[in-house]
């Protein structure tokens, strides 16, 4: 089942982006670096404060109170230009769950809910890349950002729902 989240999701949701996080980005192992942001940046106090935003919606897939992913929108960030939606600012799947279409289903509540143009990006690195491109994302630029030492770049993806 999809639906909104609420505050009582918020650990859930903290242990959840831990875990795919680790996963995607901590490739080698744990660093103190990764811990440090992981720890202080999924926290429930983090997602509860985001449930009351009303720029942020989160979307949460579970089933019989097992929290299986979740997407989170930020309605007013957009990337160059408006034409390109709102922001995916997360969508993340346990992998446990992962192939079972549940990030479709999310990204179809998404459009439901908040609109069909929406944009997000994903690590150079992270095989999402196909996965987004075999939806019909269709790759519009890149950002970069700096991580402890290291430059991070993504791709920006673009997707307009309707035309899908």
């Amino acid at each position: 089942m999809i639906r909104e989240a609420h505050s009582k999701d918020a650990i859930n949701l903290a242990a959840l982006s831990i875990q795919v996080w680790l996963e995607t980005y901590a490739l080698e192992g744990i660093r103190a670096e990764y811990a440090n942001y992981v720890l202080t940046t999924f926290t429930k106090d983090y997602f509860e404060d985001l449930i009351q935003q009303p720029q942020y919606r989160l979307f949460i897939s579970e089933e019989d109170q097992v929290l299986q992913g979740y997407a989170l929108v930020n309605l007013d960030s957009h990337f160059k230009t408006k034409k390109n939606g709102f922001e995916i600012d997360k969508l993340y799947v346990h992998s446990k769950f992962k192939g079972q279409g549940l990030a479709r289903q999310l990204l179809s509540e998404v459009a439901t809910n908040c609109g069909e143009r929406f944009w997000l990006y994903t690590w150079v690195e992270n095989e999402s890349n196909a996965f987004y491109q075999h939806l019909g994302f269709t790759q519009i630029g890149q950002l970069s950002f700096e991580f402890s030492h290291w430059l991070i770049e993504n791709n920006v993806y673009a997707f307009n729902y309707k035309q899908q």
